[in-house]
């Protein structure tokens, strides 16, 4: 047994409701997708709410399980996305009217990285990291060089 002092400044009930909180994280997210559906959503689809970093990170896990299956990449991601690679100057209505913008939704909806994408669009993330986390970001600067 360590007979050593905690010399945290953190009490131990402290770091127990710590380590609860942090052991129960990924159930609580799951929880809230099965029993509140609605406001799950709503937390989902809204990329400005501020969530607590481990929650996020239960989330994008959920997320890049493909949880809710309902959940559109499509739909929430790629229009921030599309905003975020700005120095490309491709507008959202061009997109829509585009001929392969069915193969981009398809594209984004089945994205591998839509876990690390929600976050990094919550994030605002940098243009480079954009760049290196959608697949379809070659193909929007090619719609905008035209």
């Amino acid at each position: 047994m360590d007979t050593a002092q905690h010399t945290d400044t953190t009490s131990w009930w402290g770091r127990l409701t710590e380590r609860c909180y942090t052991a129960s994280t990924a159930t609580l997210a799951r929880n809230i997708n099965q029993q509140a559906g609605a406001s799950y959503d709503a937390l989902i689809n809204d990329l400005e709410r501020p969530l607590e970093p481990r929650f996020e990170q239960a989330v994008a896990r959920q997320l890049a399980a493909g949880q809710p299956a309902h959940f559109s990449p499509a739909k929430t991601l790629m229009p921030v996305m599309m905003q975020r690679l700005k120095e490309s100057k491709l507008h959202g209505n061009v997109l829509m009217k585009h001929a392969d913008y069915r193969t981009l939704r398809d594209t984004c909806n089945a994205c591998a990285a839509v876990g690390d994408c929600w976050k990094a669009m919550r994030a605002s993330a940098e243009l480079d990291e954009c760049r290196r986390l959608c697949p379809n970001a070659n193909a929007f600067d090619a719609l905008a060089a035209q």
